[in-house]
């Protein structure tokens, strides 16, 4: 990165601001820009931003994203806004001759079924989840667009697919956000309230793994400098725990004691997913943080957020 222009799309984002975060440790020039200015989603203004701003590099980190229940009943905006945006500036990248792009994907992208732990070549081999297939769909695009792109045109164009992620620009909404920090706020919630109990969705069972944002976005400049392929990497930690493990795991972070109560009749999703990330570690690379350790860093920014326009979902 040394010396490069970096655009970071989608830099208010968890993943986005974390990668910036990381970045300001590197000899870079950083480029972002607001929504308020460019509609990632109108193919004409993405383009003319890039020609005048000409970035070297890009982490395409811009998406419309949320948990079960938001991907289950906003459909078209998960396939609409992410194809477009996704579309919109892996072609702007090619048309200003960007050097290097980093996709960032999901590890949705894999069959419901697939074998445990999920490799790269498990892509379509099998049916989606369908309570996220939209996002699944959109981001499936994006890493043929990358390949697509690297095979006509030569482009240095890269995909890394992200285990769940946690930290700190997380969506801490009960209903849009992701399971872990909705899961952080409802218990702080209970505490703060004195509640005795927290209701949660499903059984509890269904295992999931889990990675913190700032090893992500390590993980990310890491591929931009090393790696130049066209298949897809995995990004997470090879550690599962069960969303009943997680739920007392923030319990103890936050201080609450206690008891849950599972909504059996809400959807679980994928009975598991954990990432094989034997490729990235052979490479050299693995995550640093622990889960609790993790978790104990993204409990200390909710807090010390609750009250600024920076939380979302905190009401």
């Amino acid at each position: 990165m040394r010396g490069k222009r970096v655009w970071v799309a989608g830099h208010r984002g968890m993943a986005g601001s974390a990668i910036v975060r990381r970045l300001e440790r590197e000899d870079c020039e950083i480029l972002t820009v607001g929504r308020d200015r460019v509609d990632l989603r109108r193919q004409e203004a993405v383009e003319g931003w890039m020609a005048d701003a000409r970035p070297d590099a890009v982490f395409l980190a811009a998406a419309t994203v949320g948990g079960i229940h938001a991907n289950d009943t906003r459909p078209a905006e998960f396939l609409y806004d992410n194809l477009v945006i996704e579309t919109n500036i892996i072609h702007g990248a090619w048309k200003a001759e960007v050097g290097k792009l980093v996709f960032l994907g999901s590890s949705c992208i894999y069959p419901r079924m697939a074998p445990q732990p999920m490799a790269e070549d498990q892509l379509l081999t099998g049916p989606l989840e369908p309570t996220n297939q939209w996002y699944a769909v959109a981001k499936i695009a994006g890493i043929k667009l990358c390949q697509a792109y690297r095979r006509q045109y030569g482009c240095d164009f890269i995909s890394a697919m992200p285990t769940n992620l946690f930290g700190a620009g997380d969506n801490f909404d009960l209903q849009q956000g992701h399971v872990a920090a909705a899961l952080l706020a409802k218990i702080h919630r209970a505490k703060v309230t004195g509640a005795d109990t927290v209701e949660l969705w499903g059984t509890g069972t269904p295992l999931r793994e889990f990675l913190f944002v700032d090893d992500l976005a390590d993980a990310l400049v890491f591929l931009a400098e090393r790696y130049s392929g066209e298949e897809h990497v995995n990004v997470g930690t090879g550690v599962e725990t069960s969303i009943r493990g997680l739920a007392e795991l923030l319990a103890e972070v936050i201080g609450w004691r206690g008891e849950f109560r599972f909504d059996t009749s809400r959807p679980d999703g994928t009975p598991r997913k954990l990432m094989d990330v034997s490729r990235l570690t052979a490479m050299g690379w693995t995550a640093p943080t622990s889960l609790r350790d993790g978790f104990a860093q993204a409990y200390r920014w909710y807090v010390d957020h609750l009250d600024s326009g920076a939380l979302r979902g905190a009401a």
